[in-house]
């Protein structure tokens, strides 16, 4: 057994009563989003692109993913391998650069971002294949459960001077996703990859 932090969840049976948790790995749901997200980057800065309201659905997609991995990814790899904490917190600073970046994002400003992008999937997907090999598959189920409910009520607009680390970031995320969602709903702003005319493939 890892020493990777589950959240607080009822408990669960033990394993020789053949439990296995239904949903996805937490590895397995990052490395899509990070296909998908390096996807979207190529249609927006390809020859002849049109961002639009790919920008739109890029930032908010983004913010989403981060606030999402800085609740169960990042503390769960800190946990599981002491020895990448400075990685981690690298990681964390580099989140926060991300969507300070973000929240000006323009055609012209679009390369910068796509290539922090690109950082961060770099150095988050190393971290990702260090966390499959000493978490339990039970455990990257239950993270990766966890990982997509944060998402839903994370923010969809970056905000990059909410806290970064758990606990704080836990109870501050959703509410700040609550107002985000109330403005998309007034303004109908496209937040989902499935909004675009031509959603990424990945």
């Amino acid at each position: 057994m890892s020493a990777v932090p589950l959240p607080s969840l009822p408990p669960a049976p033990a394993p020789d009563e053949g439990y296995r948790p239904g949903g996805r790995s937490i590895a397995d749901i990052v490395d899509h989003e990070h296909r998908q997200l390096l996807a979207l980057l190529d249609q927006l800065t390809g020859p002849g692109a049109a961002p639009r309201d790919g920008l739109v659905v890029l930032t908010a997609a983004l913010s989403r993913h981060l606030s999402a991995e800085e609740q169960y990814l990042l503390p769960a790899v800190r946990a599981a391998l002491p020895a990448r904490a400075e990685l981690v917190d690298a990681e964390i600073d580099g989140d926060a650069g991300l969507l300070a970046a973000l929240k000006g994002v323009t055609d012209e400003t679009l390369t910068d971002v796509a290539a922090r992008v690109r950082r961060h999937v770099d150095g988050v997907g190393a971290l990702v294949t260090e966390l499959r090999a000493v978490a339990t598959p039970e455990e990257l189920i239950r993270l990766g459960n966890r990982l997509e409910i944060a998402e839903e009520a994370a923010p969809t607009r970056p905000h990059p001077g909410t806290p970064a680390t758990p606990p704080w970031n836990r109870i501050v995320e959703p509410a700040v996703g609550v107002v985000d969602k109330v403005r998309d709903a007034v303004t109908r702003r496209p937040t989902y990859l499935a909004d675009l005319p031509e959603p990424p493939r990945d």
